[in-house]
């Protein structure tokens, strides 16, 4: 029998990973079957494959979950198994796998034809990052592929409906809620950016292997979920939030940006009752009871639409405007988003129709009874003391000045810097924007100024020691200055993923010092992104002069201390 190989992640489990493969080489050796293991996750790595037993082997069992390296690969017949069968029914899996041994792997039945999606909170870098991550998988692997990315600003590439149905398969790498009603009929499989992103032959063969039918209608029936079983599990509270912020975000720098133009043409006094009339008060009018007025609406109504799909989205945004209505503000709009998702989708997975009624739900009942119960939620149970919590920190932030001015500053910028675009810094980030509709930006100006921080460093570093990176690097680092001027902290990732354990500590404690310096010293951001270039904008930033200092101060310590601790290119 052909060699067979075991990768078993454990993830934050190693103890279970290492009890798991021991398992494992047990029965292998009691059935005389010949085995290769390897061991991935937090503490436990060890052993890796060596290209010669992957070429030799036919199969290779897939054990537990996180990044298991399938892109290694190609053409091997995968099987899988969760840790719990291993340690519970090891001779169980065994018998699983002899019996399926002789199947064909999805990845060696020819080229597919693959439609994909990507989508992060913002719409730059991470949406773009695992769109080529998949292209340039695809193409290694001899996949026809087409890639759609999704953002803030709307779709680019946009897939076609003969591309579609032409498909074998559809990947959704978003960080976001996507709509997946023009999928239906079609096989989809549903990740992250970051899978895509790390390892995109892994992603397709992974979801050449387990993508499931998409229903029709875009929505769960009761037959299964419109996601995947995978991603659903995947798929949190963290997300969801995230999908409310990336449609929220073009409300915020629209009405923030408008605001700042009404103070430049019609000087502060601009958006007074007497200057109604004037080109500064209608711009004002615009930005302030237009854009600002429908934030926390669009936070809640998208927190909905990624639990439940179209049919929380009603629900979701009333709810938010009485959250808005209640002095609720962005926290009683993620409550209320939140209660309408949830809500719908469980009314939706309840209600049982006959068939020629079921068209009702989605446009009558769900919208009815899930908007009753958010709103009377919102009204007697949640909007008041939520109101109070946002009132009580409004006034703390607002009042923040000393010490509690320079806590809050160095945690919101090196928060930036930790994992430049992952969920911490997608934290930070999120509560920043979401604190400007309740007309609190001091917090904005140390997020975006501690993540221009990391790329800005690190081009620094490369030109004041160019010995300690390699000729691609030092090329590399004017493209992050650039990305870092427009505050695209992703800009540093390739130069952290090549020497996490110096250059990450160095960022975040630039990121963090020009954080602390931008609220110790006043400034205040009125719109949640731009960098450098929304410096010209009248009244867009307050105390530009602080702005700089705290970018120039952040940028110098993250360029010497990488430049001090990194080790002389080879």
């Amino acid at each position: 029998m052909a060699q067979l190989l075991a990768v078993v992640g454990g993830g934050d489990l190693s103890t279970h990973a290492v009890l798991a493969a021991e398992a494992l080489r047990r029965a292998a050796g009691r059935r005389n079957t010949p085995i290769a293991l390897e061991i991935r996750g937090k503490g436990a790595s060890g052993n890796p494959l060596s290209e010669a037993a992957i070429a030799q082997a036919k199969t290779v069992l897939l054990v537990g979950e996180g990044d298991l390296g399938e892109g290694r690969f190609g053409a091997l017949h995968r099987a899988r198994a969760a840790l719990e069968d291993v340690l519970t029914d090891v001779n169980a899996v065994f018998d699983r796998l002899s019996a399926g041994a002789e199947a064909p792997s999805p990845a060696a039945a020819g080229p597919k034809r693959i439609v994909a999606v990507t989508s992060c909170p913002t719409g730059i870098a991470h949406t773009f990052m695992a769109a080529e991550g998949i292209q340039a998988a695809a193409q290694a692997l001899g996949h026809d592929v087409r890639v759609e990315t999704q953002g803030s600003v709307g779709a680019r590439d946009a897939l076609t409906a003969p591309e579609i149905a032409a498909a074998d398969i559809v990947i959704i790498a978003a960080d976001t809620g996507v709509d997946r009603g023009r999928f239906a009929g079609k096989r989809v499989y549903a990740a992250s950016t970051k899978a895509a992103i790390r390892d995109g032959k892994g992603l397709i063969a992974t979801a050449l292997a387990e993508a499931q039918l998409q229903p029709a209608g875009g929505e769960a029936k009761a037959e299964g979920p419109a996601r995947p079983e995978a991603a659903e599990k995947k798929a949190g509270a963290y997300k969801h939030l995230m999908t409310g912020v990336s449609f929220m975000l073009p409300f915020v720098v629209a009405g923030g940006l408008l605001i700042a133009l009404a103070f430049a043409v019609g000087g502060i006094d601009a958006m007074k009752p007497e200057n109604a009339g004037t080109l500064g008060y209608a711009l004002g009018e615009i930005g302030a009871k237009a854009a600002f007025a429908l934030i926390v609406p669009a936070l809640a109504g998208y927190i909905a639409y990624s639990i439940a799909d179209r049919p929380g989205i009603a629900p979701g945004m009333i709810g938010g405007m009485l959250a808005a209505n209640l002095q609720a503000g962005f926290l009683g709009g993620i409550a209320a988003g939140f209660i309408a998702g949830y809500t719908t989708a469980f009314l939706n997975r309840h209600i049982r129709l006959h068939k020629n009624l079921e068209g009702l739900k989605p446009v009558l009942i769900l919208p009815l009874l899930a908007t009753a119960i958010t709103g009377l939620l919102m009204v007697y149970v949640v909007g008041v003391p939520v109101a109070a919590i946002l009132a009580a920190l409004t006034d703390w932030l607002k009042g923040m000045q000393g010490a509690s001015a320079l806590v809050l500053g160095l945690v919101l910028g090196g928060m930036m810097a930790v994992d430049m675009g992952g969920p911490i810094n997608k934290a930070a980030y999120a509560s920043a924007a979401a604190l400007l509709s309740s007309g609190v930006d001091a917090p904005m100006a140390a997020v975006m100024l501690g993540g221009m921080t990391p790329p800005l460093g690190i081009a620094l570093a490369t030109r004041l020691f160019p010995s300690r990176f390699t000729a691609p690097e030092r090329e590399a680092g004017g493209a992050a200055a650039v990305l870092g001027a427009a505050f695209i902290t992703e800009g540093a990732i390739p130069f952290a993923a090549a020497d996490p354990l110096r250059v990450i500590p160095s960022m975040v404690a630039g990121s963090a010092l020009a954080g602390a310096i931008a609220l110790t010293s006043g400034v205040t951001l009125k719109v949640p992104h731009g960098g450098l270039f929304v410096l010209p904008i009248p009244n867009a930033v307050t105390n530009v002069t602080g702005a700089l200092i705290a970018l120039a101060a952040g940028t110098l310590v993250t360029g010497l201390l990488v430049g001090l601790l990194k080790k002389r290119a080879a």
